[in-house]
């Protein structure tokens, strides 16, 4: 199965006829306006505080860290580059663990009383980056995403899986070879990590960061919590104990900071897909699926029935930003990062990558029309490459979201804001392409980085690692 490139689409004719091809609405303005009261570069005010312009830097998984949590020189470098980037909000730079056994790799970034130091010198690192390209960081709002990795989590090995779990899920179970109710939180456990976010909060207030991101996506704790229907306690079942967990973590910062919360949502999951004989994308169920937050109970359907209701709690308790995604990397990443190309670990899409980015697109604007309080950033954006500036901006004009947030390609072209917003032309060089690179590297025990486009990583000795590992599994 194959699908047009996006690169191919060179005129808004051809991106227009696309679409209408797909049957779905995506959109767009014709020409990109520039400075400070076009659409993307106009600021935001928020509470007791103002963000420069409407691009965001999304949080990302780092695989560069030392083995006690503290960030290296690759770390640095892609920080000082979101820095450079000329986008006004950071969304959390990378997910940070808030303890050890709570790690998606062993490389991740932790914080704790051992890494404080490192973390404030490395948002330092970024914030006069920044300031040297741009004069001023008045208008520079920068956060820090804490997480705890949960079913997913590697903390002492690439290989080996150290899952913590809410509940018995009878695919993931099977699928991650989870054997062992051992591995289930209880409520005291769950207790505990309430209070470990609290504390990893307070190191972040005093590592000078604005605000936490209390992250609530792509089926890491705080997600999974959200989908426990069916566990009993004080953490399972209602939608008031489901949660409990975000609710009591907020209290508690709010009791002991002055920290501004985010929360990064999955706000909507599809049923866990496999690749069939062809290796194309295939639900690995056909019906009834109900672990699935914002999900209809067929296992690819919408339904934002919680989704709204969680974003009215979000007000209720003090939460202003909000940054919408979907799904999860492990186990339906069609829905979360569309990209023409899987990892080494994925498979092929099994629809146009185009619908996805419509999809995560449309749900955030529904969200954001009902709950327009809210500050929404959205997500899934990298897919649209040349054309990301054009639907960015339209999107924003229509009132759809009120940041567009750069994952993937704020690591091939970092500078893609500061371009777009002085009106320079796009380098096309640059663009991801989604190749998927800066995943199967980190998938196979090598570093974050973009491979294929960033001439720093192709002179690295991981690159020809990478290049001989993606050869042999074309062979096979």
């Amino acid at each position: 199965m194959s699908f047009p490139r996006i690169s191919k689409l060179k005129t808004a004719a051809d991106f227009s006829a696309r679409l209408n091809e797909l049957k779905i609405s995506l959109p767009f303005d014709d020409v990109i306006m520039t400075g400070k009261n076009s659409p993307l570069g106009n600021s935001m005010h928020y509470q007791d505080g103002i963000v420069g312009n409407r691009f965001c830097i999304l949080p990302m998984e780092g695989w560069d860290g030392t083995k006690d949590g503290k960030p290296t020189e690759l770390t640095r470098r892609r920080w000082k580059n979101f820095g450079l980037s000329g986008a006004k909000m950071i969304w959390g730079g990378e997910a940070i663990a808030i303890r050890h056994d709570g790690r998606a790799n062993p490389n991740q970034l932790l914080i704790n009383e051992k890494t404080v130091g490192d973390l404030k010198s490395l948002r330092g690192d970024l914030v006069d980056a920044h300031n040297s390209s741009f004069g001023t960081t008045d208008d520079l709002l920068v956060g820090l995403q804490l997480t705890h990795s949960g079913r997913f989590a590697k903390p002492n090995s690439s290989d080996r899986l150290e899952p913590r779990t809410v509940y018995r899920h009878p695919l993931l179970d099977e699928r991650l070879g989870i054997d062992s109710s051992q591995a289930i939180l209880s409520d005291d456990d769950l207790k505990q990590l309430i209070d470990d976010f609290i504390k990893a909060a307070v190191w972040a207030e005093v590592s000078g960061f604005d605000f936490v991101d209390i992250k609530h996506c792509h089926g890491y704790l705080g997600h999974e919590i959200l989908t426990g229907y069916d566990r009993p306690g004080e953490f399972g079942g209602s939608f008031e104990n489901r949660t409990r967990f975000l609710v009591e973590i907020v209290s508690g910062i709010q009791s002991c900071t002055k920290l501004k919360i985010g929360a990064r949502v999955s706000v909507f999951d599809f049923v866990p897909f496999v690749g069939d004989a062809d290796n194309v994308g295939l639900p690995q169920q056909d019906s009834d699926y109900r672990f699935g937050f914002g999900g209809d109970g067929s296992g690819n359907g919408i339904d934002l029935t919680e989704p709204h209701r969680f974003m009215q709690l979000l007000q209720r308790i003090g939460i202003q930003f909000v940054c919408t995604t979907a799904g999860s990397p492990y186990y339906n990443p069609h829905i979360q990062r569309p990209a023409l190309f899987p990892p080494s670990d994925g498979y092929q899409p099994p629809e146009d990558p185009l619908m996805g980015v419509a999809r995560q697109i449309n749900v955030t604007a529904d969200l954001k029309k009902k709950n327009p309080e809210l500050i929404f950033v959205g997500s899934a954006y990298s897919y649209l490459q040349e054309w990301l500036p054009y639907v960015g901006q339209r999107l924003l004009t229509d009132g759809k979201a009120d940041f567009i947030g750069l994952g993937r390609i704020a690591l091939s072209y970092p500078t893609m804001p500061k371009d777009v917003l002085s009106g320079m032309p796009l380098e096309r060089k640059k663009i991801c392409r989604t190749f998927s690179d800066c995943t199967t590297g980190p998938r196979n025990g090598l570093i974050s980085g973009c491979f294929p486009l960033d001439p720093f990583y192709k002179q690295r000795p991981e690159y020809d690692v990478l290049k001989n590992f993606k050869s042999r599994e074309r062979r096979r």
